[in-house]
């Protein structure tokens, strides 16, 4: 074999390897060590104030699934969660957060638009297998003025819940 088709090969290989999923994790068996094998690099990494490591693998902006990962001190994955759910934005409360508070909920999100009355982001989801947006709209001081999930109208509906 060509070295050539040899490095090609290999880098697919990666390039497959990185894109694993993180629901292959089990918790309170994956270490951390085998999480960065299987399923690559966050897409962030943060702590909780118990001491827990969360990361992040979000596969927006095309992607509907966030995945939060919990890793505890003994270094094994405690869960692992999907976080774009319409459950998640019941949890975002107007008025009293903030958009770290709503990343460190939701994740990164997939689009942020700026306008003259403040900042809207969205995170592509599904709800039953119809595809929308969670939507965050934060007021000038960067707290959340309102949230709603949209199902895309292309989909043949269209559903808002706040």
């Amino acid at each position: 074999m060509k070295p050539t088709m040899i490095l090609a090969l290999l880098f697919s290989v990666a390039l497959l390897a990185s894109c694993s999923n993180p629901r292959v994790l089990v918790p309170n068996q994956s270490t951390i060590v085998e999480m960065r094998a299987r399923v690559g690099i966050p897409t962030d990494i943060r702590f909780d104030r118990n001491g827990d490591e969360l990361w992040e693998y979000a596969t927006g902006p095309s992607g509907y699934e966030t995945y939060l990962v919990r890793v505890g001190a003994d270094q094994k994955v405690k869960e692992v969660t999907q976080i774009l759910t319409d459950d998640q934005l019941a949890k975002v409360i107007p008025g009293t957060m903030t958009k770290a508070d709503v990343k460190n909920l939701l994740g990164r999100p997939s689009d942020q638009t700026f306008t003259g009355a403040g900042t809207v982001w969205s995170w592509r989801f599904q709800r039953t297998g119809q595809p929308g947006h969670l939507t965050v709209i934060f007021n000038p001081d960067n707290t959340v003025k309102d949230k709603l999930a949209i199902i895309d109208p292309s989909a043949g509906s269209r559903t808002d819940t706040k």
